[in-house]
């Protein structure tokens, strides 16, 4: 037996091999960060702070570009910050998703890989793709400690500027997602969208 390409085929003798690689179809992880934000506002705090002007142009742009690539998330876990609430309802609303069915999670603010990890490892077992919002340096450091590759760092040295979205392949389940399991499909950056 072969592939169209001419490849041969391996036979698998094992129901119980094959019924584990039918349970862990493959998933994507979709790792926002948010829009550029403002700086000098009358925010009382960090997490308060909103985005900029530029940055409420951008957020719609990554949502229509996600829309577009039918790249739209079962489940969307953002950072409850105000640049990043301001960024996840922007981009879900081009996709069709309201407010109501954003998870809004406070450990996401400020965080680092093992936090993000244990959001991540809290998916719903049936979510296909996840898309997590939230802020630099633990986005980052998040792809660059999920991808099984190294990651190239841009000519600019911004992995993941401002309104950025990676999209990973996941070969675990959510619950047993951790450092490699993971490979880099793509980074694209707002600013290289066109409408």
């Amino acid at each position: 037996m072969e592939h169209r390409d001419g490849r041969p085929c391996r036979l698998i003798s094992n129901p119980a091999f094959l019924w584990d690689m039918i349970s862990v179809m493959p998933r994507e992880l979709l790792i926002l960060r948010h829009a550029k934000s403002a700086w000098n506002t009358n925010a009382p705090t960090d997490f308060e702070r909103p985005l900029s002007k530029r940055g409420r142009r951008a957020a719609p742009r990554v949502g229509r570009f996600l829309a577009r690539e039918g790249l739209v998330p079962d489940y969307v876990v953002s950072s409850p910050a105000e640049r990043a609430k301001q960024t996840v309802i922007a981009v879900c609303g081009e996709m069709g998703i309201g407010p109501d069915s954003i998870h809004w999670e406070p450990r996401i603010y400020h965080a680092y890989t093992g936090s993000l990890l244990t959001v991540l490892n809290e998916s719903p077992d049936d979510a296909q793709r996840v898309l997590i919002a939230g802020h630099n340096p633990g986005l980052e450091i998040l792809l660059r400690t999920l991808s099984d590759r190294e990651v190239p760092m841009p000519d600019d040295y911004k992995l993941m500027p401002t309104a950025a979205v990676a999209r990973l392949e996941v070969l675990s389940e959510w619950k047993n997602l951790d450092g490699g399991l993971a490979r880099l499909i793509s980074l694209t950056r707002a600013r290289s969208l066109t409408d």
